[in-house]
Parts: C-alpha cells; structure tokens; sequence
C-alpha cells in the first residue's frame, strides 16, 4: 500500500477545492461565424471559467485562424486560452515555432494531441512526428530553452483520454497505456474525449488509476440537445448514444422541448462524472453558449463568484479596448 501524500495528511489542506470549468471553441470559418462565436465568447465569460481551449486543425490546417482567435482572447478578453497543438504532418522545427509563437503571445497551456491522419496520406512527412508523447516532449524542451523568459514558470500541457476505445485502438487497456505513457512524458492532466453514458467517465477513472495515472482527467461533457450532432459524433467515436435520448429528441414538438430534454440528459451525464470524482468540468460548445449555460445553470458547481472589482477591472479593459480601436 502506497504512503499517503501530503495532501491527505496536511492539517491545513482542505478536503474539498472549487470544480473547475472550461469550455472548447473552435476558429470560425467566415465573417459570420466570427460575429456569432465573439458574440458567445463574452456570454461564456461571464462566467469566469478556469480557461477555454481553442481547437487546431489536423496538419496544422487552420493555424492562423486558430492562432489570430488566441492572440484576440489574450488581448481583448479575460478569458485564459488552452491553446490544442496537433503533431502528425509536422517536423519538430515546424512545431517548436508554433509553440514559440503561443508562448510569445501568452500562452501557458497547450493541450498535445497526435491529430487525425490526413485522409489522403500516404508516407508520413519525412521527420514529422506522429504521436501525442513527442510534443509533449518537443513542449517540455522548448519550454526548458525559455525558462528565463518564463520566469522559470511552468507551461500546463493537458493530452487526451478516452473513455471508450479509441476507434484506431485495440482495447481499452492499450488507450490506457497511452495515457500512461503521456503522464510519463510531462503531460499535466488530460481531457476526455465526448461520452454519452453515465457509467462511463467512472469506469474510465477505475482502469486509469490500476494502471498508475496520477494526472486530474477531466470529463469533457457535450450539451446532449442537437439529433444531427450527437448522431455524427456517434459515427466518428463509435460509441452509440442512448436509444431512449435519441428518441426522445427526435419526438420533441419544438427546439425549446428539444433543450429541455437534452439539458436535463447532459445535467446527469455531468453530475455522474462530478459524483466520481471529476475535478472540473470541460464543456464542448460548439460555439454555442445558450445550451452551455442552460446546463451550468442547473448545476450546482461551487465556484467562486468574481468580486465587485474583478468586475470593474473587466470593464475597464474592455473599455480601453474599444479606444484603442477607434
């Protein structure tokens, strides 16, 4: 039996810590999306998440949307970005500029992914790297180089996890052994991937640890309130939502009826993985914040409330950002 640690005996460490919160968004595609996403951006922040992760294309195929979307939450919002690096299609050289350039511009969490293989590939790129333990390693010795521009201060890299097998993996063991072999080349904490059933995060958590992952895992929790979407994304994870949900949706009478079931679905899928254990909570917005906030409403997380002049400090920055605008 393992010793305890220090936060389990420690007099004066409380049992219990605020459930964390972030949200993932996505780069927008044209002007409109752009309207629509900022218009979500200040919704979400008015909650005072821990961060937000800003997705990247497979290849690096948005890296200057993906980039410029960072860069504007660094200077013109409160809001922590979570910047996502994918790795396959890419040489070392290429990476470790990518990182620099987030690093420059304020950066302090990069979430690591290997990135989905480019449909038409053939060889790989010569020298491209092709997992996910790579650039977290790439990460670690880029942020060793700029320690002194760091402060000496740490990046946060997070990778992912699954809660069911990955479509490319052979079982659920070899996901976990992947996970294990991340946490050993620097990575932080990982985020999971979409589930749809309440057991699942749990279960997740239970081969996890047997195996030795220490990291937080965080459930990443998708609004259950849109038919097309949670069908597509029971293709590409092929893990099938609830039949009854389904159902349930495709028989609402309205797209209120419609948010209400799967607010309510989302809410329990939520307070399962809070019930398990789960540090915080990571919301997949799909650059919508109506059905978001309508889950965090019903929720009963214990965060923090920002004070009078967090608010104020907010304000007057937004202000000086409209005057240097003009």
């Amino acid at each position: 039996m393992s010793p305890p640690s220090l936060i389990d005996t420690h007099p004066n460490l409380s049992d219990t810590a605020p459930v964390a919160l972030s949200y993932e968004l996505f780069p927008p595609r044209s002007p409109a999306a752009a309207e629509t996403l900022w218009t979500t951006i200040r919704e979400l922040e008015t909650t005072d998440p821990d961060y937000v992760s800003v997705t990247y294309g497979a290849s690096g195929s948005n890296r200057d949307t993906a980039v410029e979307l960072v860069n504007r939450l660094v200077l013109e919002t409160t809001l922590r970005p979570l910047a996502h690096l994918t790795c396959v299609g890419n040489t070392p050289a290429e990476l470790a500029d990518v990182i620099g350039e987030l690093l420059d511009a304020g950066v302090r969490g990069i979430l690591a992914l290997r990135g989905d293989q480019p449909k038409d590939s053939g060889k790989p790129v010569s020298g491209s790297l092709r997992y996910a333990q790579d650039l977290i390693e790439l990460i670690r010795r880029v942020e060793q180089r700029r320690s002194a521009l760091l402060c000496a201060g740490k990046v946060a890299v997070g990778v992912a996890a699954y809660p069911t097998r990955h479509p490319e993996s052979p079982s659920e063991a070899h996901d976990v052994e992947v996970l294990l072999a991340k946490q050993r080349s620097g990575a932080d904490f990982a985020i999971t991937q979409v589930f749809f059933h309440t057991e699942q995060y749990a279960d997740l958590i239970a081969r996890a640890r047997r195996a030795g992952v220490t990291i937080p895992i965080i459930p990443g929790v998708m609004p259950l309130t849109s038919l097309r979407r949670l069908k597509r994304l029971g293709e590409l994870t092929g893990v099938e939502p609830a039949p009854e949900l389904i159902e349930r949706l495709a028989a609402a009478d309205s797209d209120a009826e419609r948010m209400r079931i799967g607010v309510s679905a989302t809410v329990d899928l939520a307070n399962a993985a809070l019930d398990a254990g789960a540090p915080g909570l990571h919301l997949y917005t799909f650059n919508e914040h109506q059905s978001a906030l309508e889950v965090l409403d019903k929720l009963s997380l214990g965060r923090p409330t920002r004070s009078a002049s967090r608010l104020n400090a907010i304000a007057r920055r937004q202000l000086e950002n409209l005057t240097t605008a003009s």
